[in-house]
């Protein structure tokens, strides 16, 4: 059997984008998909990540595919399945927009899977060799995560990418952002025994590695204990988390201790009724200076994300966010406008208020203004996340940022932020080229209830 794993390129992440290889690294995704495939059947595999190399359907020798979906990438993903399937080649499709959206999905496969795959994905691939494939395979939310297999990352090409050390010790997120789609798509909270996590770690080649948990100090004893079993590692490793991080000082010194160096934050908004009405009131603004200086004392860059466009944001929220980036000494700011995904109460509310003004899923990248706006014309917003961008990304706002950051004294981390840095430089710089990207088919399916509402379909 000869099985190939696709996860198709967007806009942001593609082979000859915009993104240098200090701003990528290997995903899990491709690689623990073709672990799980069972022994048993023999099967030949090859995975392709078009953020490092572009795929071609035309000459793809595979008697499956499994293509992983994510909202931008869908376009491109039901594409690719249209040339698969016509050359006699059965099409697999799941990722969080196949779990969102599982009806559009199925008129473009010939089986799709929803929610996690370590048990539907061994189990269609062993009903397919006995010919036996049904068309929809659904995970249910008994899964435990645990025994997971190593991930054959043997099988990406390490080059692209900054690391090839990525894992994953907790999975999903106890919150409920209203904008985001790991709620809706994932509801379960949960982790991995940590000496599974810790064995898988000691393997790994090198001394860094990332951690891609959305979450994973809301469940403080387990990180804790967690933080503890890498002490002994002495390895540097990145990840994400939430400012709770900052509200236990034994938890962020016991992370500083383990090796982190730097963590993604999603910040989200300097506007307090703007992260209430996200149902993100967990985040302070009175706090973030404190916050953010605690983590840079403890030796931890922070990688902070900012979303525009929410109903109480104003056309004054751009300067203020490129400000306050600028005079915390955020080490690698990143901004992105307000995307409503379907599956999400975001998307939910804006549609039923007939201000969505485009269902082109592939613009569906934080990077276009595709609703509008409550307290601004979407052009302001369009025009004010660039200025912001620019603003933040001068080479003397870089220089502010960086020699401002307590954290920016480990000499490893900067040849990581340093790059970053001008990598986002680079983006602010020719925003314009990217705004917006061609991905093949133009008669994308849209729901009955899309189909029948006099909503203006354009390209914004």
């Amino acid at each position: 059997m000869k099985i190939v794993l696709l996860m198709p390129q967007s806009d942001m992440y593609r082979k000859g984008g915009i993104f240098p290889k200090a701003l990528r690294y290997a995903p899990l995704t491709l690689t623990t998909l073709a672990a799980l495939v069972p022994e048993e059947l023999h099967a030949d595999i090859k995975c392709h990540d078009e953020a490092s190399e572009v795929f071609d359907a035309d000459i793809c020798d595979a008697d499956i595919v499994g293509i992983t979906v994510i909202t931008p990438t869908s376009k491109r993903a039901y594409a690719f399945a249209k040339k698969l399937r016509a050359r006699g080649i059965f099409v697999v499709l799941g990722g969080v927009h196949v779990t969102l959206v599982p009806e559009e999905a199925q008129r473009h496969a010939d089986a799709i899977i929803t929610g996690y795959a370590e048990e539907s994905w061994p189990k269609l691939l062993r009903d397919f060799a006995q010919k036996q494939a049904r068309k929809r395979y659904d995970q249910g939310h008994s899964y435990q995560f645990q025994s997971v297999p190593v991930p054959r990352r043997d099988l990406l090409n390490r080059k692209p990418y900054i690391t090839m050390n990525t894992i994953q010790a907790v999975r999903g997120c106890p919150y409920k952002c209203t904008f985001c789609v790991v709620p809706s798509a994932w509801p379960q909270y949960m982790h991995r025994p940590i000496k599974e996590v810790v064995a898988e770690i000691e393997a790994l080649d090198g001394d860094t590695f990332l951690f891609l948990d959305l979450s994973p100090t809301e469940d403080r004893k387990y990180i804790k204990d967690l933080y503890r079993a890498l002490i002994s590692l002495k390895k540097k490793w990145g990840g994400l988390s939430t400012f709770t991080i900052c509200k236990d000082r034994e938890m962020l010194e016991l992370a500083s201790k383990s090796g982190c160096r730097g963590l993604l934050i999603g910040i989200e908004s300097v506007n307090p009724s703007t992260l209430h009405m996200m149902k993100k009131g967990f985040n302070k603004p009175d706090s973030y200076r404190e916050q953010i200086k605690m983590l840079h004392d403890h030796g931890v860059a922070v990688n902070g994300c900012f979303v525009f466009g929410m109903d109480e944001d104003d056309k004054n929220v751009f300067d203020l966010t490129a400000e306050f980036a600028i005079e915390t000494a955020i080490d690698l700011p990143r901004f992105a406008v307000a995307t409503p995904f379907p599956g999400t109460p975001f998307f939910k509310q804006l549609q039923s208020e007939k201000r969505i003004r485009s269902y082109d899923w592939s613009l569906y990248s934080g990077q276009h203004v595709l609703f509008q706006p409550k307290q601004m014309t979407a052009e302001e917003l369009h025009q004010g996340i660039r200025r912001t961008w620019k603003e933040v990304y001068r080479l003397g706002s870089v220089w502010k940022r960086i020699i401002s950051s307590e954290a920016s004294r480990d000499w490893d981390l900067l040849k990581v932020s340093i790059p970053a840095n001008l990598g986002y430089a680079a983006y602010s710089k020719f925003l314009p080229p990217y705004i917006s990207m061609s991905c093949g088919e133009e008669d994308m399916w849209l729901p009955e209830m899309v189909q029948q509402s006099p909503i203006i379909l354009n390209r914004t």
